[in-house]
């Protein structure tokens, strides 16, 4: 088994990237899984991964030492000795290192049938500049610890400017192979791309599937993690909230849902822009009406929403996901400036929804539902919002 970490800031398209090489992968003929390791406790992104048909398990357990220290043993394991996939592909949060989660996968010692590929870490080419500006002692750490550095979504740069942000890149990382890339093109230098990734790509399904002996119980305590995985969230300066809310009125039509996700990014946006007039993160909207989802995204403050409408599991019971994370903002500004949002647009348009309580808990028994569930269904109360 093959382990590949994708790592990269807020926004750097690493879920887009995934699913490309989930694909690419899938098509030659191997068996792929990921871990989502969202920020909070509504699990997002593994939602959409979800919806491409692969196999995922998310660690959501918003406590980013625990989940890492333990939930991601756990779930590694399981998922080679149930699953066995060729590739296990890593997506961390955009505000973790993505080098200690490699580290924390080489000190597994998963034994000699598991092999770890270069750290592969995204920089949306499009907002260097101001990624620089905004968070750069933290974006520089994830830069000068990568192996391959893909600068991504290239398709919204000038060419003019390619050949210098690719040297700017260069000279962050002398040591790091630089590619360029974009959600939109798998053709030759994506093929290219995955060839650095996984040079041996060929002679994978050859191998046995991996088989794990060492049974993992995990412990009671969870040990104390890395200094740097607890301050990796403080050393971004990054405030992120996410949250979940149950809609009521009955079936909402995908028109009237993108009505409402475009009014209600347009309102968390100028509430944000408020906080920090030069923000950049992620703001992303799920609004689910039971049969397709309409997603939002924002990732920096110039920017307008990013729409896309995606096909809901069946029977799906409509709800609101938000995920929000800011650069130099403090988490309950922006809580204040969702859950404000959330209120003042859903009122005006009359539609109750209810806040759904996610019980903050580390799943140790996770490991024995590899199944994408939704997660704490059983510690959820629903609690209207009224404030």
């Amino acid at each position: 088994m093959q382990v590949i970490v994708v790592g990269g800031f807020l926004g750097s398209g690493k879920t887009t990237t995934i699913i490309n090489m989930g694909k690419y992968l899938a098509e030659k003929g191997k068996k792929v899984a990921i871990i989502v390791n969202e920020i909070g406790e509504v699990g997002i992104d593994g939602d959409v991964i979800k919806k491409f048909g692969f196999d995922t398990k998310e660690i959501t357990n918003g406590c980013i030492c625990c989940s890492l220290k333990v939930g991601l043993r756990v779930t590694v394991t399981y998922l080679a000795n149930e699953y066995k996939p060729d590739i296990l592909m890593i997506e961390p949060t955009g505000i973790a290192f993505p080098n200690i989660i490699k580290k924390e996968i080489e000190l597994m010692n998963l034994g000699e049938q598991v092999k770890i590929a270069p750290l592969v870490t995204l920089i949306d080419g499009s907002r260097f500049k101001y990624l620089m500006k905004e968070v750069k002692e933290f974006a520089m750490r994830q830069i000068i610890d990568a192996e391959i550095l893909g600068i991504n979504k290239i398709d919204l740069i000038e060419p003019i400017r390619i050949p210098i942000l690719e040297a700017s890149v260069q000279q962050l990382n002398p040591k790091s192979r630089v590619v360029l890339l974009s959600g939109k093109d798998t053709g030759e230098s994506f093929e290219n791309f995955m060839r650095l990734v996984l040079p041996d790509l060929e002679e994978l399904s050859k191998e046995a599937p991996t088989e794990i002996t060492e049974e993992i119980k995990p412990s009671k305590a969870a040990p104390s993690a890395p200094q740097e995985t607890e301050n990796s969230i403080e050393a971004s300066k990054v405030g992120s909230y996410s949250v979940e809310f149950a809609v009521e009125n009955g079936s909402l039509s995908t028109e009237v849902a993108r009505e409402l996700t475009t009014e209600l990014m347009n309102t968390i946006k100028a509430k944000v822009l408020q906080l920090n007039p030069e923000f950049i993160g992620h703001i992303k909207l799920f609004l689910d009406n039971g049969s397709e989802t309409v997603k939002q995204n924002i990732t920096i403050y110039y920017e307008e929403p990013q729409e896309d409408v995606i096909k809901s599991k069946e029977g799906a019971t409509p709800t609101l996901k938000i995920l929000s994370a800011v650069s130099n903002v403090d988490e309950e500004a922006v809580k204040a400036a969702v859950n404000n949002s959330v209120h003042e647009v859903f009122e005006r348009k009359q539609i109750k929804v209810n806040k759904i309580e996610h019980e903050h808990e580390h799943h140790e028994h996770e490991h024995h539902e590899h199944e994408h569930h939704e997660k704490h269904k059983h510690g959820d109360q629903e609690e209207e919002i009224s404030e």
